[in-house]
This record gives C-alpha cells, sequence and structure tokens, in this order.
C-alpha cells in the first residue's frame, strides 16, 4: 500500500468524477431549485397613513412555490441555454476535488482496512470498515473543501442572472478570487458539512460496497466479476445517496450563497439553512436532486471501482 494506494485510488477518482460530472452539475442545480423567494408584503398603505395598529397591515396572499423540474428537464434546459459545454462547468474543480479529496480519502480507507483485516481469517468486520470510512472521508474532506466550493459555486454560476454571474475563468481563479474578495476562510465555508457529508458517503459507499460485493460472494449468488460489481455498486451508491443527501443539499445552498460586503450572510450556519429550507420549502426539500444522486452514484461507483481494478494490475510491478 502506502503511496501506491494513493495513487490508485487518484487516478480511478479522476475518471470516475469527469465522466459523471453533468450528472452532478444536474444535481447540484436541482438543490438550488427555490431558495430564492421574494419578500413578503408588510403593508399595501401610504407611509403617512401607517399607523401602529393590529389592523393596519393587510397581508398578501403567499405566493405559489414554483414547480419542480426534474433532473432530465433541467438537463435539457442547460444544453439549450447554457450549450453542450455548460454540462462541463467547472470540471476543473471536479479534477482537483478528485485529486485532493477522493486521492486521499482511498488511500486512507485501504490503509487502514488493510491494518484492521484479520491476518487469520482475511476478513474485517463491517463496524471497522464503518469507522475507515468515517477517518478516511473526513480528513479527505478537509483537504479537498476549497475544490468543492469552487466546484459547487462554477456548476451553480449559470442558473444566475448574467449581472450575478462570477464567471470563474477556472478552477485555480475561483480559489484565487475567493481568498482575494472573501478571505481565505471562505474557501473552508461549508467546511463542517463537507466533513460530515464526506463520513457519510465514505463509509456507507466503500463500506457497504464491499460487504454486499462479500456477501454476493459468500453467497455464490454470482461469480467475481463485472456483474458483482455493477450490483455492488449500485447498492452501495443507493444507500450513500439517502445517507448524505440532506447533508449535500445545505451544503450545496451554504456553499453557493453569495455574501455582499458589510451584509448579512443568508444563512448565519448549516442548523439556520437547514431549518430555512424545510420551513419554506418543505421537509423534502432536503432530497432535492436525489434522483441525479442516485444515478450519479451507481455509475460513479461503477467506473471508480472498475478503473480501480485496472490500474492496480498496470501498476502491480511498481
Amino acid at each position: 500500500m502506502g503511496v501506491k494506494g494513493f495513487v490508485e485510488g487518484g487516478i480511478a477518482s479522476i475518471v470516475a468524477g469527469c465522466s459523471t460530472h453533468p450528472l452532478d452539475l444536474i444535481k447540484v442545480r436541482m438543490q438550488l431549485q427555490g431558495e430564492n423567494h421574494a419578500p413578503p408584503v408588510q403593508s399595501l398603505r401610504p407611509p403617512a397613513l401607517n399607523f401602529q395598529t393590529t389592523t393596519s397591515t393587510v397581508h398578501a396572499p403567499p405566493l405559489p412555490r414554483p414547480p419542480r423540474v426534474g433532473p432530465v428537464s433541467v438537463g435539457v434546459r442547460i444544453f439549450q441555454q447554457e450549450g453542450v459545454a455548460a454540462l462541463f462547468s467547472g470540471v476543473s474543480a471536479t479534477v482537483l476535488r478528485q485529486t485532493l479529496y477522493s486521492t486521499t480519502r482511498m488511500g486512507l480507507y485501504d490503509i487502514l482496512k488493510q491494518k484492521w483485516t484479520d491476518p487469520e481469517t482475511r476478513n474485517i468486520p463491517l463496524a471497522r470498515k464503518i469507522a475507515a470510512g468515517l477517518i478516511a472521508g473526513g480528513i479527505g474532506a478537509a483537504v479537498g473543501n476549497p475544490a468543492d466550493v469552487a466546484m459547487v459555486r462554477m456548476q451553480a454560476d449559470g442558473r444566475l442572472p448574467p449581472a450575478q454571474r462570477r464567471n470563474y475563468k477556472s478552477v485555480v481563479d475561483a480559489i484565487t478570487r475567493m481568498a482575494k474578495q472573501e478571505g481565505v476562510t471562505s474557501l473552508w465555508r461549508g467546511s463542517s458539512l463537507t466533513v460530515n457529508r464526506a463520513m457519510l458517503v465514505t463509509a456507507s459507499q466503500l463500506a457497504s460496497y464491499d460487504q454486499i460485493k462479500e456477501t454476493i460472494l459468500e453467497k455464490g449468488v454470482m461469480r467475481d466479476g463485472l456483474g458483482t460489481h455493477v450490483t455492488a455498486s449500485f447498492a452501495a451508491g443507493f444507500v450513500a445517496a439517502v445517507a448524505s443527501n440532506p447533508v449535500d443539499v445545505i451544503k450545496t445552498r451554504v456553499m453557493n450563497m453569495k455574501v455582499e460586503p458589510g451584509a448579512a450572510p443568508p444563512y448565519k450556519g448549516a442548523l439556520d439553512c437547514a431549518m430555512k429550507t424545510v420551513r419554506a420549502e418543505g421537509p423534502m426539500a432536503l432530497y432535492k436532486g436525489f434522483i441525479p444522486t442516485i444515478s450519479r452514484q451507481g455509475p460513479f461507483t461503477v467506473v471508480l471501482f472498475v478503473t480501480l481494478e485496472q490500474v492496480r494490475k498496470l501498476l502491480k510491478d511498481f
């Protein structure tokens, strides 16, 4: 293991991340749907007649919520309005994120798994797999948070009016401008959410993949091959999506919020964002982007592990 494990995991993660990037972009756009709400109308009376009485305020009827748009419609709209290249907005940030975050988590997970495997039975309990995933995911997320913030902003930029777009040229430009305009700490905005999400994703994705694959092989349901890898990957992707989607929605909104100089931020923190989201859009808003999340997690995990096996074969002599 050692450095070799990090290199193998990093290459596989970059290939998987780039190949599923459009689905990740659609997920981010769906998670931001319904975020902006018009301010309530406090009074319809002229200021001169607006006395302090209980009858002086006329409440406007609540505005209807905009209809939720599905992943296919979001993808088609991006293609029509912004062009096919927009589906890969922020792909440079994805490469950097996978290089920092996934390389770290994949390498650490394999090291911990090897260390905690029983030398006699060559088995590792599920609890230790989960613990390895939690540790590896948390450390990887802390390392890769700046690239994660840049990726979310670059993916979300196209949904803003032209005058409000940030128009980052690349992930380096995004990180540089954020550090200059908003301070270095802005690069770790939402880091607690990123760490929590990464711990959940890594523990549920990698640990469940290993456990499901082992169970399939032990029961003799399928042989060790592509069919087993695909089945275990999609099952692991579903588990990871269910566990992480609410945190992912809040993370996306906190990272994407625009803080004007001297003005209060839209969200005070993760809890405030969660409460405002649920209050304004209902509890199911925390599962916005769930379908593209599943659609991405499955292929991502399949590409990740298939590529990983091939890379290991190529590097077996090193």
